[in-house]
């Protein structure tokens, strides 16, 4: 018998919750036809069940294991480890460590997340620095870029890492692709740059090839979604800025243009002739689509939900675990290392 994909939710992170989180579940159920999974649901075993008998949900895939307490998003990191013990947060990703899941699922605070999951799930030894990946999309389909906030400076070691780690997201996700990577710059020529891009640069070319990735050189941010590179790579302070800005371009279009289309009489008529067209444009720039940031470079994976998302945003999320596992991303991870491995031997 195939062993069941087993996905951890912490039932109670994020805004709206166990609402959100559960009306999400539903969403995945409904359309993830099979019975290969098995979601684990951390939190107050009560509520989780009240909401699961109110939205008229079956329990048959879904297991509840009982948390006492909730890490607030109001909590430092410092303070909230102190007193994680037992809450869903720390239960749904020690749950990895025990293996009674293959994955972890959160829309709780970022900041604690980050901390105890390095904490209960250690460091891959051979990677210096996790990183924090999201989906990303673009003309042809979607980019897999990393780092995108948990670490401010890296080195080219680090990059070179996340260039690994990417692939091995990427391939997971899209095993029909080949992972095409690049280096976010501020120019494509190869005088340009920090030092730390430079022998980035010099170290992935050398290591690109058809197994693992094949390297692209730099490319500027107004290229990033050309679609002629799928892996992007930066350090977490860069990463975060161009996703802030084009999360925030994203929201400044479809509103302005849904606005323009409904100032007058002229432009609503206008509006129904374009409506399919529009409608389809919206749902390639619909953030809970891409909801979900994975955290790379642990012994297990940790994937952060938006806290703010709605449940479609959530179910994203949840589908987003179920293909990672699928796509038997550590397995991935530990090929693409070994590659680097035998090119420093």
């Amino acid at each position: 018998m195939t062993k069941k994909i087993s996905i951890a939710i912490d039932a109670m992170g994020g805004d709206n919750s166990p609402q959100k989180t559960i009306s999400g579940v539903k969403l995945f159920i409904e359309r993830i036809k099979g019975e290969d999974y098995l979601l684990n649901l951390f939190g107050n075993e009560e509520l989780i069940n009240n909401e699961l008998k109110k939205q008229n949900i079956s329990k048959k895939s879904i297991n509840i294991v009982h948390s006492d307490s909730v890490i607030s998003d109001k909590e430092t990191p410092l303070t909230a480890i102190k007193n994680s013990k037992n809450t869903s947060m720390w239960n749904c990703i020690k749950s990895q460590l025990i293996s009674e899941s293959d994955i972890s699922l959160s829309a709780g605070n970022t900041g604690v997340l980050l901390v105890i999951s390095r904490m209960i799930l250690k460091m891959m030894d051979q990677v210096s620095k996790p990183a924090l990946a999201g989906l990303w999309p673009n003309k042809t389909g979607t980019n897999v870029v990393l780092d995108l906030g948990a670490n401010i400076e890296c080195n080219e070691e680090n990059l070179i890492d996340f260039s690994e780690l990417g692939s091995a997201l990427f391939k997971s996700l899209f095993p029909e692709k080949k992972p095409i990577v690049s280096l976010l710059n501020v120019g494509s020529e190869e005088i340009k740059g920090t030092e730390e891009l430079k022998r980035a640069f010099k170290k992935l070319s050398e290591l690109s090839s058809d197994n693992n990735f094949i390297f692209k050189g730099y490319i500027e941010g107004d290229k990033i979604m050309d679609g002629n590179s799928n892996v992007i790579v930066t350090d977490g302070f860069t990463g975060n800025i161009a996703l802030k800005t084009a999360e925030g371009t994203a929201k400044f279009i479809t509103n302005n243009l849904k606005e323009t289309l409904t100032q007058n009489i002229f432009t609503r008529i206008s509006l129904i002739f374009s409506f399919l067209a529009l409608n389809k444009f919206k749902k390639k720039l619909d953030p809970r689509k891409y909801n979900g940031a994975i955290l790379l470079g642990l012994n297990g994976t940790v994937v952060k939900s938006h806290g703010g998302t709605d449940a479609l945003g959530f179910y994203h999320s949840i589908d987003l675990c179920y293909r990672i596992v699928r796509g038997g991303l550590m397995t991935q991870i530990k090929k693409n290392l070994s590659h680097l491995k035998n090119d420093k031997n």
